[in-house]
C-alpha cells in the first residue's frame, strides 16, 4: 500500500482559475437517461488520449491523518492543496476520523439542525444539506484532477458510491444507491454520504462511510435535508470491521475503479 507522512503537505505549482461546482447528500442527481452512466462492479474511469499520460496513472498517494481531525484544518489543507496543485500534482486520498462535528453544506438550511446541542457546527463549502462526521466513521477525502483521468461529476459521484458498494458486498453486504438521494444505502437506511466540491477542474471532500460510531447525533439532525431519514453502521451489519481496515479496502476499490495500477 502507497504511504506518505501523516499530515497534509501542498504541491507549488499553481493552477488557473475555473468555474467551481458543488455535489453533495440531498444535492438531487438526476440519473435519468441522458446522464453520465453509473460505473458497474468492473468498470474504470478511462484516461486521457495525452501523449504525457500513456502510461497509466500512477495510485493514488494515500494519508492516513489518524483520529480526532478538527474539520477547520483539514477543509483548509484540501483547500489550499487544490488551489496549489499542478498538472503533474499527484492525486491523494486522505483517510481519516473527524472529532464530533455537524457540517452544513454551502447553502444547508439551518432548520435541519433540529438540536445541535453542545456539537459544533461547520458551514463548508459543498453542495447540499446537514450530515454527521464523528469517531468510528471512515472519511475519505480524494483529491483528484478529473481533467486529468476524464471524469465528469456525476460519473464521480457513482464512482464513489460504487467504491463503497463493492466493499460492502466483499463481506456479502448488499448496498444499493438513490437516485432522489446520493449515497449508500442498506435495507434502505443510509450508510454511506457523498459530498464534492469541484474547483479549478479538480475535486475535493469525498464520502464518509459509518463504521462504529454513536448514531444518536444523527438523531438531532434531518440527515442529508430528509426528516425521518434512518442511518445505519457496519457494526449493525455484523460486519467486524475496523475504520482502518474499512480504509484500505476502500483504497484498494478506489485505484481499481479508477484505473490505477496497484499492489
Amino acid at each position: 500500500m502507497p504511504s506518505t507522512a501523516s499530515s497534509p503537505s501542498t504541491p507549488r505549482s499553481p493552477v488557473p482559475s475555473d468555474a467551481t461546482q458543488d455535489v453533495a447528500p440531498g444535492a438531487g442527481l438526476s440519473l435519468a437517461s441522458g446522464s453520465e452512466p453509473v460505473l458497474s462492479q468492473h468498470a474504470s474511469a478511462s484516461q486521457p488520449d495525452s501523449p504525457l499520460l500513456a502510461a497509466p496513472l500512477p495510485p493514488l498517494r494515500l494519508r492516513w491523518l489518524g483520529q480526532g481531525c478538527d474539520y477547520h484544518e483539514i477543509w483548509a489543507g484540501m483547500r489550499r492543496f487544490t488551489d496549489e496543485r499542478g498538472p503533474q500534482t499527484d492525486d491523494e486520498l486522505w483517510l481519516l476520523e473527524h472529532a464530533p462535528v455537524f457540517t452544513l453544506g454551502q447553502a444547508g438550511l439551518p432548520d435541519h439542525l433540529l438540536d445541535p446541542g453542545s456539537i459544533p457546527i461547520v458551514q463548508c463549502d459543498r453542495g447540499g444539506q446537514v450530515t454527521y462526521h464523528g469517531p468510528g466513521q471512515l472519511v475519505a477525502y480524494l483529491l483528484l484532477d478529473l481533467k486529468r483521468v476524464r471524469i465528469g461529476v456525476k460519473q464521480l459521484v457513482h464512482l464513489l458510491e460504487q467504491a463503497i458498494i463493492d466493499l460492502l458486498a466483499d463481506h456479502r453486504v448488499v448496498a444499493q444507491p438513490r437516485a432522489d438521494a446520493p449515497g449508500v444505502y442498506v435495507n434502505e437506511a443510509k450508510i454511506a454520504s457523498v459530498g464534492l466540491r469541484v474547483r479549478r477542474g479538480c475535486c475535493y471532500h469525498g464520502v464518509a462511510l459509518n463504521i462504529d460510531l454513536d448514531l444518536a447525533p444523527f438523531a438531532r439532525i434531518n440527515p442529508c435535508g430528509y426528516p425521518g431519514l434512518v442511518v445505519t453502521r457496519t457494526q449493525d451489519l455484523g460486519l467486524s470491521l475496523s475504520v482502518d481496515a474499512a480504509g484500505r479496502e476502500l483504497d484498494t476499490q478506489l485505484n481499481r475503479l479508477l484505473g490505477r495500477p496497484y499492489k
